[in-house]
């Protein structure tokens, strides 16, 4: 067994954000936040998988859950998903409602519980670039209320990415998400340094 093999596991699972070229890439991380967490001081004893899939909403998450997340046997998983549940509303008249996405969550969630596998819960970001996705705050904020919520039942560890990536932009940062969902590479920096702030890592398989 390789020492690569024998390091415990940290899985990053979620859409696009996360995705970001990973299946192209021959390390399969793809060149966003995960790829600059991977590499950074904090993970360096850790075996770090990228299984994020571009347009992914949470049903779609959990259905390759036990496939491509759970097999992987972590010790921690982050979860980084919810934006696709609130833009097919406004693009394709497709919603998710609030039940649904809250009982498909609550799922991948009680799944690490009773594996026992820690859970790092971020909060899926939007950074309006125009009037129509200011619109998407009704149906984003329900859901943030409870990604909220889930992360303190369940004891995961919450990122405030969306409330903290709203500060930084708010005060001047450099454009963080130019089409207001996707990250710039200033934008993913951003993601992995409030991921370090608020999931710290100091041994391995501890949150």
């Amino acid at each position: 067994m390789s020492a690569a093999e024998t390091r415990p596991t940290i899985v990053f699972a979620g859409d696009s954000v996360t995705d970001c070229g990973r299946r192209e890439d021959p390390r399969e991380l793809g060149d966003g936040y995960v790829e600059q967490l991977a590499a950074s001081r904090a993970l360096r004893g850790f075996r770090v998988i990228n299984r994020g899939v571009a347009g992914d909403r949470v049903r779609d998450l959990k259905a390759r859950w036990e496939r491509e997340v759970l097999s992987q046997k972590p010790s921690i998983v982050s979860i980084l998903i919810g934006i696709n549940d609130v833009w097919r509303r406004y693009d394709s008249d497709d919603p998710t409602p609030l039940g649904e996405f809250v009982a498909d969550y609550r799922y991948l969630l009680e799944s690490l519980s009773q594996a026992g596998v820690s859970a790092v819960v971020c909060e899926p970001v939007l950074l309006p670039v125009n009037s129509d996705q200011e619109e998407w705050y009704e149906d984003l904020e329900p859901k943030l209320v409870a990604v909220r919520g889930l992360a303190a039942e369940f004891g995961a560890r919450l990122v405030p990415t969306q409330t903290l990536l709203t500060a930084l932009r708010r005060e001047g940062s450099t454009e963080l998400a130019p089409d207001g969902v996707h990250p710039s590479p200033a934008g993913h920096l951003a993601l992995a340094a409030t991921w370090l702030a608020h999931a710290p890592i100091t041994t391995p398989g501890s949150v």
